[in-house]
């Protein structure tokens, strides 16, 4: 297939292109190179991709609608994964701006150019983090998500709401992924996982808030790329049991679907930190803290409807994907 991946020089975009290119996919990588995070590690991503036959690249923002039809236009995409946006939390506490452009403008302009070239399947990324003040766990698909706590979470809940209403209206058949605190080789430097094991090398203390408290349902990148390339493949059409008497929001009498892709086993912070000193061989100084705003103490992952309609079955622990993490920091950087 001709698929055109947005965000492709980010953690999940470049992985997701490498196995798209393994089975011999034509791949299309759309990345605005921001400087949110090191923009070094996107290129070095990047360069791994370049030599690969089959890869082509456009560097260009979403909110930049000329430049995404042209791309449209030129690679003429059957599908798209549209995993390009700004992403954090904590930083839509600074900059509130950036994510109404990027996530709300940008996915506009994906959800247009698509509906206009007959693109067969439109990917998105949502976020784990729409679940916000929930407290009943697991966190299904089919639980209200009404209640963001951040304007992150308000931006990957409005492109749900965006994507279905281009479902019902277009019949452009949507799905949507609310991914889980994703970690791995060539993570994201915001990330905790990328941010305790820069500092422990170092010898330097690191913020552990909710005094290591909280839990989260830490994916490896492997496992998080399996499940997309599952619903990739599976092009959603309406749900013939969808009740509008007793509707869910993870389906529809439209083409559209929305899923959970996690490990389904939530872990606490304190654990996670001890793995990394396991795989570091140091220990951690620590500054306890409590819980930030606009983040949630826990998240679990019910992937029961993932699992249903696609056979997916994450398979890699913390003990297994923290220690490959820490070879490839030590690796890339040189400690």
């Amino acid at each position: 297939m001709r698929i055109l991946i947005t965000g492709a020089a980010g953690f999940i975009g470049s992985a997701l292109a490498h196995r798209l290119l393994d089975r011999g996919d034509a791949v299309l990588g759309y990345d605005n190179l921001n400087d949110y995070y090191d923009v070094g590690l996107k290129l070095a991503r990047l360069d791994r991709l370049r030599p690969r036959a089959g890869f082509s690249f456009v560097q260009a923002a979403l909110e930049d609608r000329a430049a995404l039809d042209a791309a449209l236009d030129d690679f003429k995409p059957q599908r798209v994964v549209n995993l390009a946006a700004q992403a954090g939390v904590r930083y839509s506490l600074e900059n509130p701006r950036a994510y109404i452009d990027a996530n709300i403008v940008g996915f506009l302009n994906v959800l247009e150019a698509c509906r206009h070239r007959g693109v067969e399947h439109l990917v998105y990324a949502s976020s784990s983090s729409v679940y916000g003040s929930n407290r009943k766990l697991p966190f299904a698909v089919e639980d209200s998500v009404d209640h963001p706590v951040s304007l992150y979470a308000a931006s990957k809940k409005a492109n749900e709401l965006m994507a279905h209403t281009y479902s019902h209206l277009f019949g452009l058949p949507t799905t949507g992924l609310r991914f889980f605190t994703v970690y791995g080789p060539w993570g994201r430097p915001d990330m905790a996982l990328f941010l305790f094991t820069k500092k422990i090398l170092a010898g330097a203390p690191i913020d552990v808030f909710n005094h290591g408290r909280h839990t989260r349902d830490f994916t490896y990148i492997d496992d998080i790329v399996e499940g997309v390339i599952r619903t990739l493949d599976r092009v959603p059409g309406p749900d013939a049991g969808f009740d509008p008497l007793a509707p869910t929001p993870a389906t529809s009498t439209a083409p559209y679907r929305v899923y959970n892709i996690g490990n389904h086993n939530p872990v606490q912070l304190s654990r996670y930190i001890a793995l990394i000193e396991e795989a570091t061989g140091t220990k951690a100084q620590k500054n306890l803290l409590p819980l930030q705003p606009g983040d949630v103490p826990d998240t679990e992952a019910d992937v029961s409807a993932l699992m249903r309609d696609t056979g997916y079955a994450p398979s890699t622990p913390v003990e297994v994907g923290i220690p490959r993490f820490v070879a490839w920091y030590r690796d890339y950087y040189g400690t």
